[in-house]
């Protein structure tokens, strides 16, 4: 089970690189039972997870149409609270696209990480991809924590770390990820459940 679940995300990483968008291979039927897995060992209820993917999705789809080239952004929602990272040419874009994700239906809570910066090259991403995997890995390698309870998200070596916790959990992920090689910074995003 535990090498079925490495190979399923350096999969959906290695697919987010070539498409953009990890909810539909979640969704798709590609991926099928591993997703229902993956939900039913989530601490978010099954309308919650299944929400979240369409914030995912509609927000991404809503910020593309809207500013189009200008930016880079990735969408991440856990729990209906939308984490925003990528590129954006200038504050006024930046905030527009924070805009465009508070309007989406059922969003509870934004946190606007995206920089001014030219957009990011596909070896920064690749590079990115290859250290949320490692990330991952460590937390499956350490058995302190139900891997799936945190999202892992990087954006130029800064790790953005998304869940429903207790403390200590969030403490021991924080640790682990700062520790990882490659990693420049975390960044906090939980909900605490102590």
């Amino acid at each position: 089970m535990q090498n079925t679940f490495i190979k399923l995300i350096l999969w959906v990483q290695a697919l987010h690189l070539l498409t953009g968008c990890v909810p539909v291979v979640l969704t798709g039927v590609g991926v099928g039972a591993g997703a229902g897995t993956l939900m039913v060992e989530d601490r978010r209820s099954s309308g919650t997870y299944i929400e979240d993917e369409g914030i995912e999705l509609k927000t991404s789809r809503r910020i593309g149409e809207r500013l189009g080239d200008k930016v880079h952004v990735n969408v991440t929602s856990f729990n209906r609270s939308v984490l925003l990272t990528g590129e954006a040419p200038n504050e006024s874009v930046r905030k527009e696209a924070e805009k465009l994700a508070m309007s989406i239906e059922n969003v509870r809570h934004i946190s606007n990480e995206i920089i001014i910066a030219p957009k990011s090259s596909l070896a920064s991403r690749s590079n990115d991809a290859l250290i949320t995997s490692k990330v991952k890995t460590r937390f499956i390698n350490n058995k302190v924590f139900q891997v799936n309870h945190i999202k892992v998200v990087t954006e130029n070596g800064v790790v953005y770390l998304l869940g429903l916790v207790k403390r200590k959990e969030g403490e021991t992920a924080t640790r682990i990820a700062s520790t990882t090689e490659s990693v420049t910074r975390v960044v906090k995003v939980f909900e605490y459940l102590d």
